[in-house]
């Protein structure tokens, strides 16, 4: 049965979804929702790359949430509302995650759900059986 997963060290979904859904056998895979540049009390980081920042670190508390680490990441989705921003994404998405590589889409979009948000991440983890902790 799928677990839903809303930790406290995230932001609170704004509407009726989950931050992430652990699928599978003790959590072999997570879908995780958008995450946006937002610490848990709701405050929103200024500027693009402190944006990236904190929408992956909102990623790795997810990650964390359900006993699985960065590097089990299989895909991660970049949503950019400010054109140009690739180069800062790609900087950011290297210091966070290093040598690991996901599969990885970046996308420009004309806005997301608050017009403050300059960019949202979302992925999709996956850890093998004899890899579980």
């Amino acid at each position: 049965m799928p677990r839903y997963l809303n930790p406290p060290n995230v932001p609170k979904p704004a509407s009726r979804y989950s931050q992430a859904v652990a699928v599978g056998a003790a959590y072999k895979r997570l879908l995780i929702s958008g995450q946006i540049g937002a610490n848990a009390s709701g405050a929103l980081a200024q500027g693009v790359e402190a944006q990236l920042a904190q929408a992956f670190d909102n990623l790795f508390a997810l990650l964390a949430a359900a006993g699985l680490a960065p590097t089990d990441l299989v895909r991660i989705t970049c949503y950019a509302t400010r054109p140009g921003s690739v180069a800062a994404f790609r900087a950011v998405r290297e210091a966070k995650l290093g040598n690991h590589a996901p599969a990885c889409t970046y996308l420009e979009v004309a806005g997301l759900a608050d017009p403050g948000y300059l960019v949202e991440i979302d992925g999709e983890a996956v850890q093998e059986a004899s890899a579980m902790r």
